[in-house]
């Protein structure tokens, strides 16, 4: 498989003098979440997430946008990039892409560029001939941002779903893979996400009294209830339902916990459970983390080269920083950005990234 370097400038690009453009929306189509960027006279002025679980329908998505644009303003360009388009709706990735863009064009208007990777910035129109380098394109976005900033550095960014593991040397984009299959193989992407991801789908088993006790294959909890009962997370980065569909207490995250190994939350202390939720952090952290030694193996940067975190699991992406004994960028730092929005902005790493990286 041959190395790809990338980055993404006007020669590169389809579409010229976006880079000129004042005030502009970049946005991030997620199978669960839909992230909007608003960069307007050289900074971040406004960073929006609402849920948008495309798998129930696209009624959601056109809920997301009405949320989304009812507070942004008048804006002078879009620029898109996604990953919904592998939403289970859809028969196949081109059919998503071009539901999508259709959808997105619809009701953002002709000022629209759809994000093509190495392509850059294409006119909609274009996106099917370019899908395979449109769809689930959002984490080349972030990692041009961050080429165009740092020298080298290895990018990590957490979301709810899933891991993206990007290295950058040289002040270009030195990934492996391009397709989800070439960057799973190549541990460039990771199935692990901080709130989504069921929690059998993180350990087979967990220290639970001295002993290993298996983890039912049910999708009775997730990692959000983890994450809720260690006290390593905020509330506002969980927007989907729980698993059970009941509500998201300290108490009803046990339940669910209790339930992954065939107990009911009276069968232990609170204590407990905390641990077993710590214990699942720490498998989950463990896959992070073999998969970013994949990556750093090849010898792309230096041993003292920082790791950029981006995403909701910014915690636990700082215990792998520590563990790898490298320093930490935060993504806010690449993107000049209200102080108040930092936060937001490190979350929603791709679609800052389009609003802000010059084109």
């Amino acid at each position: 498989m041959r190395r790809r370097r990338a980055d993404v400038s006007c020669d590169d690009c389809e579409l010229s003098g976006w880079g000129d453009m004042t005030r502009r929306l970049g946005w991030d189509v997620g199978g669960a979440h839909l992230k909007a960027a608003l960069h307007d006279e050289g900074r971040i002025v406004g960073v929006w997430q609402e849920p948008s679980p495309l798998w129930l329908g696209l009624d959601h998505l056109e809920t997301a946008l009405t949320n989304i644009l009812a507070q942004t303003g008048p804006v002078a360009a879009h620029r898109l990039t996604m990953t919904g388009e592998l939403a289970d709706i859809f028969p196949d990735r081109l059919a998503g892409v071009q539901q999508l863009t259709h959808c997105l064009e619809r009701r953002l208007g002709p000022d629209l560029a759809i994000y093509a990777g190495e392509k850059g910035l294409v006119p909609p129109q274009r996106a099917t001939e370019f899908a395979a380098l449109v769809g689930s394109a959002n984490w080349h976005a972030s990692a041009a941002l961050v080429a165009s900033r740092l020298q080298q550095g290895l990018l990590v960014d957490m979301g709810s779903t899933t891991t993206d593991i990007v290295p950058v040397s040289g002040g270009q984009i030195c990934n492996i893979g391009y397709t989800d299959a070439e960057r799973l193989a190549a541990g460039e992407l990771v199935y692990q996400g901080f709130t989504r991801t069921s929690l059998m789908a993180v350990a087979l088993n967990v220290p639970f009294r001295g002993r290993a006790a298996p983890v039912m294959a049910e999708h009775f909890a997730t990692m959000a209830d983890a994450q809720r009962l260690i006290g390593n997370f905020d509330e506002t980065d969980d927007q989907m339902p729980s698993a059970d569909g009941r509500d998201k207490s300290q108490a009803a995250s046990r339940a669910r916990l209790a339930r992954m190994l065939g107990h009911d939350a009276d069968d232990a202390t609170s204590e407990e459970w905390t641990a077993v939720a710590g214990a699942f952090a720490e498998a989950q952290l463990r896959r992070i983390h073999d998969a970013a030694l994949q990556v750093l193996s090849r010898g792309d940067i230096a041993a003292d080269a920082p790791l950029i975190l981006a995403g909701s699991g910014r915690p636990l992406l700082r215990r792998l920083a520590a563990r790898l004994d490298r320093g930490v960028v935060d993504f806010a730092d690449l993107a000049d950005c209200r102080a108040t929005l930092r936060e937001a902005a490190s979350r929603a790493a791709p679609a800052v990234a389009l609003a802000a990286i010059q084109t």
